[in-house]
């Protein structure tokens, strides 16, 4: 089967309308996110990634309470504010006590 130069670019450009018309659609959809009370919403995987945890991390927060949610038509989205807070609360690196002679204190727990 041969095609002549002009039906293969021909199809070539539907082609390619296509695929800018579907590149629209998805960047449409992208920035259309789900804003309650005038902030974003985020679900479990934009969390996941955020926070690079695993599925079950992400659900012993929401069952603990360190994580407020929101379920909506079945699916669970967190406020952006919510998230952030959490970050502060949960992953601040505490450091350690220095004298004044410059050593270190070290509590007996963690010896």
């Amino acid at each position: 089967m041969n095609i002549d130069r002009i039906e293969f670019m021909a199809w070539m450009e539907r082609i390619m309308e296509r695929f800018d018309i579907l590149m629209e659609l998805v960047s449409g959809a992208k920035n259309q996110s789900a804003i309650i009370d005038g902030e974003e919403l985020l679900d479990n995987q934009d969390i996941l990634q955020m926070l690079k945890i695993s599925t079950r991390s992400l659900q012993r927060y929401r069952s603990s309470g360190k994580l407020p949610y929101y379920t909506i038509s079945g699916k669970i989205y967190y406020k952006l504010s919510d998230v952030h807070q959490f970050i502060r609360e949960s992953f601040t690196a505490s450091m350690p006590k220095v004298k004044a002679n410059g050593r270190q204190i070290v509590p007996i727990n963690d010896i």
